[in-house]
């Protein structure tokens, strides 16, 4: 090997070497607790607590407020119960472990309106499990009266059926898209099978960037 070739690999492995060590340094991943105060961060590819907290606090507190309304009227002795059977995701991206705390968010606010008291999600699993039932199903009166008789046999009646789905819609533009969020919240009385029913929605536009654009280009 003549001395021109030898330090021209020596260079080259030096180089190399470098850009290792560089490229090992170039970032590092770090966290921080947000204070009350400050705005949820925002997700830069699908929804995250910037979408679901909205729509949660505007759904569930237009639907709570109008029943409360009602079952003060009618002066109730006691908090009715809610059976939220969770939540059915028809959107375009999976909840991730959203969907269990959506669920724990929408218990809360059934216990602070003081007129509703939830029944535990380990109830009511359980009980669909006993009767062989998906959530969907209970809208046939007579499954209803099946999972009821359950539930009153573990001691966990029930006056509602609260079912929540969230849907989305996309509108591309480019590399660039809109997406529309829906939580809906039906809740139906299972003496009277009347429904009522409150909806929220937030629009949220995802960007890419403009050497992600050169890239695809």
């Amino acid at each position: 090997m003549d001395r021109r070739q030898f330090l021209g690999r020596a260079i080259a492995a030096v180089a190399g070497g470098t850009a290792v060590a560089l490229g090992g340094c170039s970032g590092h991943q770090y966290a921080h607790v947000l204070k009350d105060s400050q705005h949820d961060m925002v997700g830069s590819h699908c929804a995250g607590a910037e979408t679901y907290k909205p729509l949660i606090d505007e759904a569930v507190g237009k639907l709570l407020s109008r029943q409360t309304h009602v079952e003060q009227a009618s002066a109730p002795a006691a908090p009715k119960g809610i059976c939220f059977v969770g939540v059915e995701n028809k959107s375009a991206e999976e909840l991730g472990d959203f969907k269990d705390q959506i669920r724990e968010v929408i218990d809360n606010r059934i216990v602070e309106s003081k007129v509703f008291q939830p029944i535990s999600s380990r109830f009511i699993e359980a009980g669909l499990r006993q009767t062989r039932l998906r959530p969907d199903e209970l809208f046939v009166p007579a499954n209803q009266r099946q999972f009821l008789a359950v539930m009153e046999q573990q001691g966990q009646p029930f006056d509602f059926l609260l079912f929540a789905s969230l849907t989305s819609g996309t509108t591309r533009s480019n590399g660039d898209y809109q997406r529309d969020y829906l939580l809906t919240l039906e809740l139906v009385n299972i003496q009277t099978g009347e429904p009522d029913k409150e909806s929220a929605t937030i629009r949220k536009g995802y960007h890419s960037s403009r050497i992600g654009k050169l890239m695809n280009y």
